[in-house]
């Protein structure tokens, strides 16, 4: 009866659907990007900057964000930051100066600060441990999808009405009217399907320090979000400015790529991690180290091929990496206990942003203004080495799921 009045497939549906329009929202600027560059005069390390800005509010609003969910109703704090990150998307149509499209970006973080940390507990508190994998896999498809979204609707309206601000007028619509369905569905019971014991290690704050599983799948994931970040800002401008295709065609095929092998890889790590967790607890890590470290010469070909083998390098470095999404975020979800769940997310996303995509567009643009942008993007390849180190590390913390730990602590 219990699992009928929670709902919790529709649920999923409607956060699925709310991070969806939160990644078009994030990647319709990028799309747009050289555009705004000839509009506003400035130079490649200053769009670094604006996106740096926006990770850099977004990091530092979650740590806030983590205890508050912790300890009062986690739906409103999520309907509160859907409606805020779609109003500052809205108002990005009417800026007409750099300074104040700056702002805006700072906005737009504090609203998808609140999402981003709370709706995976709210997620963990749906489905049982066995179906974290798949089910976070479904969640984090939006990642690939909705940054292809936002390139290809970026660029094809931007075109059309040969005007970057045509996007930005229908971003806020979606976010309200998903924010508005939430409302009416209930809250989950926190840990209602955890297993595992909370020892002070995995259930108190102070114990969050000294727990290995939760440290090693944060650094891990922060490299990856180093790469991933640096690949989604400058990309679509490389294929541009490096390889001759026009903004339209560069952020088409980025789009598409993002997207097809995005939505595969995400499904797939997520029910890959499920299946091997039946034979082995360090399933999730193990998942995610390897698929990142046969992303390594795939990106080596994406940077330093052309053609077609270009192409099919930049195609095969997306799907590898994407495919540890589901599988690392249900590490870190299993790494710590139901009530400190959002703090520890919190904590996760200041970490992998302060470490990852708020410096690796500026450390790009940087590289490139001062090098090339292919200089600036072999950043990537180091961090993808750095998140293998720590995955492979990180496997033997990994706890047993199940009750494995309640059994062994009473024998």
């Amino acid at each position: 009866m219990a699992d009928t009045k929670l709902y919790p497939r529709t649920t999923l549906v409607v956060l699925t659907a709310l991070n969806l329009v939160n990644y078009i929202d994030r990647s319709v600027l990028f799309a747009v990007q050289p555009m705004v560059q000839a509009e506003f005069h400035r130079r490649d390390s200053d769009f670094g900057l604006l996106s740096s800005a926006f990770f850099i509010v977004y990091m530092c609003t979650a740590p806030f964000m983590g205890p508050l969910a912790d300890r009062y109703s986690r739906k409103k704090i999520i309907i509160a930051g859907a409606v805020v990150w779609s109003i500052a998307t809205l108002l990005t149509a009417i800026t007409y100066n750099f300074r104040t499209l700056f702002f805006r970006h700072v906005i737009v973080g504090i609203g998808e600060a609140s999402f981003c940390t709370i709706s995976p507990t709210v997620i963990a508190d749906l489905f049982p441990e066995r179906m974290r994998g798949r089910v976070l896999g479904f969640f984090y498809l939006t990642l690939p999808l909705g940054t292809a979204l936002g390139y290809i609707l970026g660029g094809t309206l931007s075109a059309h009405y040969n005007s970057w601000r045509a996007p930005f007028y229908i971003g806020a619509v979606p976010g309200i009217l998903l924010a508005l369905i939430l409302v009416f569905l209930p809250e989950p019971e926190r840990g209602r399907f955890d297993s595992i014991v909370e020892t002070p290690e995995r259930g108190t704050i102070v114990g969050l320090a000294r727990n290995p599983a939760f440290w090693t799948a944060t650094l891990g994931m922060a490299m990856m979000t180093f790469a991933l970040g640096g690949l989604q800002v400058w990309m679509p401008t490389f294929l541009h400015r490096d390889h001759g295709y026009s903004l339209k065609d560069a952020n088409l095929i980025f789009g598409l790529s993002t997207a097809g092998t995005g939505i595969l890889a995400a499904l797939a790590g997520g029910w890959l991690g499920d299946y091997l967790l039946r034979y082995t607890r360090k399933a999730y890590y193990l998942v995610s180290a390897v698929s990142l470290a046969m992303g390594i010469p795939a990106m080596w070909i994406a940077l330093y091929a052309n053609g077609h083998r270009m192409l099919a390098g930049v195609v095969a470095a997306e799907f590898l990496l994407l495919v540890n999404t589901s599988p690392l975020n249900a590490a870190l979800i299993n790494s710590v206990g139901a009530h400190v769940r959002a703090t520890a997310i919190a904590v996760n996303i200041f970490v992998i942003h302060l470490l990852g995509d708020a410096s690796s567009p500026w450390v790009i643009g940087y590289l490139s203004d001062h090098q090339s942008l292919g200089a600036g993007l072999f950043a990537t390849i180091v961090a993808i080495a750095l998140s293998v180190a720590i995955l492979s590390y990180g496997m033997r913390f990994a706890p047993a799921l199940g009750g494995a730990e309640r059994k062994a602590s009473s024998a």
